[in-house]
């Protein structure tokens, strides 16, 4: 209790705190982005209750492994070596994660491109067959995440309780934002394209991530950023026409 108490007196700690919940939520995207485009597949009536479990079996992950740090650390020492380069543990779980992030959006946007083309649609026709693949997908990406995430939270701060509060702090905000960003989704067809372009992207970079070549992440959100930002110009601009052409119906 003292040594949190002690954290709590230390604007240092409020410092790394702050930095490290932005991280956190920045890092939460790329998970909520796949949850949102994978559940908006179920029937409406599973949507909410699906990334419900998603979010929280991502929050009871990150927490689990929060309590084992010392592991979590050693993740990142190679196990065998190719030509040269060591491979970790992290490093096959994030190539892992990102090869099937990369088959996972290559496939929807097939889908999405030729829907008349679901013969080897991954998710089941059924409402429990889909609900069960779903949560699995969901569960695959939470741990590629979580992994990532707070092996990020070990690199800015040694202090357990900065990282709990931050990993906490991130959640909650993905709880608050998964429906709307969910139907914003399913009410924009076109951003569905974008987001599974994200994780396409989110994917190579994972890929890259762990065969040693890092991509500042900076680098990718502006993408994204820039990106998401010409599709906001889009809509407003296709909005614009479909009030002309409305308004010239009417008159």
């Amino acid at each position: 209790m003292q040594g949190i108490m002690s954290l709590a007196q230390d604007p240092a700690a409020w410092v790394a705190l702050i930095t490290l919940v932005v991280m956190e939520v920045v890092l939460g995207i790329d998970n909520l982005i796949f949850i949102s485009i994978l559940t908006n597949k179920l029937p409406a009536e599973h949507r909410e209750r699906a990334r419900r479990i998603g979010i929280t079996l991502a929050l009871v992950m990150r927490l689990a492994l929060l309590g084992t740090v010392a592991w979590i650390v050693k993740l990142t020492t190679p196990v065998f070596e190719v030509f040269g380069h060591g491979f970790s543990w992290k490093d096959m779980i994030l190539i892992a994660g990102g090869l099937f992030l990369v088959w996972k959006a290559t496939k929807e946007i097939h889908h999405s491109v030729d829907p008349s083309d679901h013969g080897e649609d991954f998710i089941a026709s059924s409402a429990i067959n889909s609900f069960g693949a779903a949560i699995g997908q969901i569960l695959l990406l939470d741990l590629v995440f979580s992994v990532d995430s707070i092996i990020t939270a070990v690199g800015m701060t040694p202090h357990l309780p900065i990282m709990v509060v931050a990993v906490l702090a991130a959640v909650t905000v993905m709880l608050v934002a998964a429906t709307p960003l969910a139907n914003f989704i399913e009410k924009n067809p076109t951003i569905v394209m974008l987001a599974l372009a994200f994780l396409l992207m989110i994917g190579t970079t994972l890929i890259a991530e762990g065969m040693g070549l890092h991509v500042p992440k900076g680098y990718i959100y502006a993408a994204m950023a820039f990106s998401a930002l010409v599709e906001v110009l889009n809509m407003v601009a296709r909005n614009a026409r479909l009030r002309k052409k409305a308004a010239g119906k009417l008159h």
